[in-house]
């Protein structure tokens, strides 16, 4: 009896309770006012700008080629040594010695800038112009060269101190143009005169010849920043170069990044790169 009672109270204030929230409703209804919301043309809460034209990046594909050649990178200039070159001999001293060769790019890294491997950008920059402007390959005989293999490959006493071993120097030919090493000069040249860095600066611009003596025929070609060298069919010939055709040689004189001479020492050349 006591249950039903109880039952029956709960219903009661339930039903009071959803028909006073009824009553509520209608009278927020009767009451509510509505009204039109205007607003001039010219008026904006959020400045819209206009839209511009985005211009897509190229994929990394795209980026790898100039022209239509494949784009010179640093790893190019990697060494060439490799440890399946027999030991030959060499004579030191009034004594023959056996000579190793090193293991190329398995064994060791190329040169190192602020932990970096580094070649000399103006190289890689220089390569790639006489690409796009031959359309033609780019032949890299020797680029960076460690001393090991600088020993193995040209032992001359010239080459002692080679700029090869430090990642200043490089030699090569054009594909389709290596009987025309003196065109490809022009275009060393053209680099210059055509670059916007270097626009009304004569002693970047202005090329003049080498006339001391040196280990090639032809009177070199210089600037403040690189020097540069014909070898000839019969001339400069080492492991690297052990071709029938002329070649160009470049070396660069001065680093555009810290305004200072580039020159060899042993410690650049032994101690700056990684042995694995």
């Amino acid at each position: 009896m006591l249950k039903n009672t109880a039952f029956l109270l709960l219903a009661l204030l339930v039903g009071c309770s959803g028909l006073e929230d009824s009553e509520q409703k209608k009278i927020r209804k009767m009451n509510a006012i509505g009204e039109h919301i205007y607003r001039s043309h010219s008026e904006v809460l959020f400045a819209i700008p206009e839209p511009k034209q985005h211009v897509r990046e190229n994929y990394p594909w795209e980026d790898s080629y100039v022209g239509n050649q494949v784009r010179i990178t640093k790893a190019f200039f990697q060494c060439k040594g490799s440890s399946k070159n027999a030991p030959i001999t060499r004579q030191h001293n009034g004594q023959s010695v056996y000579v190793s060769d090193c293991g190329g790019t398995l064994q060791h890294s190329l040169p190192l800038r602020e932990r970096k491997e580094f070649v000399y950008p103006v190289l890689i920059d220089i390569l790639n112009y006489i690409q796009e402007k031959t359309q033609k390959k780019v032949v890299i005989t020797c680029g960076h060269s460690c001393p090991t293999h600088n020993t193995y490959s040209a032992p001359a006493k010239c080459n002692r101190t080679s700029k090869h071993m430090i990642g200043a120097e490089v030699d090569f030919y054009v594909k389709g143009l290596e009987w025309s090493p003196q065109v490809i000069v022009g275009f060393i040249e053209q680099y210059y005169k055509e670059h916007p860095d270097f626009q009304g600066l004569e002693k970047f611009t202005h090329f003049e010849r080498y006339e001391k003596e040196t280990n090639v025929s032809t009177l070199p070609w210089y600037n403040k920043e690189i020097f540069v060298k014909l070898f000839k069919k019969d001339e400069g010939r080492d492991l690297d170069n052990d071709h029938q055709f002329p070649y160009l040689c470049i070396q660069v004189k001065w680093d555009r990044d810290k305004e200072e001479a580039v020159t060899y020492t042993w410690s650049k050349a032994f101690n700056n790169y990684l042995r694995y």
